[in-house]
């Protein structure tokens, strides 16, 4: 392995002709969320959503890139307050080799997972919530964050049986539009959805069944949170029975649900259309 270091304006600019350098492991291995998890860090790949990351004040730990991008990026990045303590710069083949080179194009980063909210933080200061339970499909996740993000979701709590929005497909599939999220990780969703409820938060379900009310009928709460469940099972019944109203989507043509992601989009367009027209 050979690497040439040197610095430029407190970023280590690191040439690399091998990806065997130990920093370098976290590109290399697209199979280990749970491990990125507990070391606080999360992939972005892909110039779109690397670019976003540069223009947030998320934290980024390092990025690997080609020559060509550096050049682009290297403006940006000497802007940020907070710049990446390395940037590792390879040849445009050495990057072909990391699985998934149409998807990172070249361009990569890592980033620290930003510290969580305390509960009373994030329950206090916010009034459109959207929380999740089951939902253990990466790429719904991440257009599910980028949906959140689009109609003004103000937090995200994410139950304890759903995974990480931080997972590498879902910060792909969400644009980088993570980066203006806030989420909450529940260990209890259906406890954390009963002390929101307490803090006359409407609980509002979107769960097909005979009982619950078409959307656009129903009415809404300024302050409320959205529970959407997985397509399989839909929303578990410990936190069906926090909920307050049951709402669900017309649907034509014998067709029972939309995907998660889809009917995330949908409900949220008519719930802060509804708000906005009060």
């Amino acid at each position: 392995m050979k690497v040439v270091y040197f610095a430029a304006n407190f970023m280590n600019i690191v040439f690399v002709q091998s990806l065997e350098h130990p920093s370098l492991l976290p590109y290399r291995t697209l199979r280990q969320p749970i491990e990125h998890w507990r070391q606080g860090i999360f992939i972005a790949e892909g110039e779109k959503v690397v670019h976003r990351l540069a223009e947030s004040t998320t934290e980024i730990v390092s990025l690997l890139l080609t020559q060509q991008w550096w050049e682009m990026y290297e403006p940006l990045l000497q802007q940020r307050e907070q710049k990446p303590a390395t940037i590792f710069v390879a040849e445009n083949s050495l990057l072909e080799t990391i699985v998934g080179f149409r998807l990172h194009q070249g361009i990569m980063a890592i980033g620290k997972i930003p510290p969580m909210q305390t509960r009373e933080e994030n329950f206090s200061t916010h009034t459109l919530f959207v929380a999740l339970d089951g939902i253990a499909n990466a790429e719904n996740m991440g257009v599910i964050v980028r949906n959140c993000a689009a109609f003004g979701v103000e937090s995200m709590i994410v139950g304890e049986t759903s995974c990480s929005p931080y997972l590498r497909r879902a910060v792909r599939n969400s644009m980088g539009t993570i980066y203006a999220m806030k989420i909450f990780h529940s260990q209890n969703l259906a406890g954390d959805l009963q002390i929101l409820r307490n803090k006359n938060t409407a609980i509002i379900a979107a769960h097909p069944q005979p009982s619950a009310k078409e959307i656009q009928c129903e009415t809404f709460h300024k302050k409320l949170c959205l529970v959407l469940g997985s397509e399989g099972d839909g929303i578990s019944q410990p936190v069906l029975d926090v909920c307050t109203q049951i709402v669900q989507i017309p649907m034509k043509n014998n067709t029972d649900s939309l995907n998660v992601a889809s009917a995330t989009a949908v409900m949220l367009w008519e719930i802060v259309r509804r708000n906005l027209s009060q």
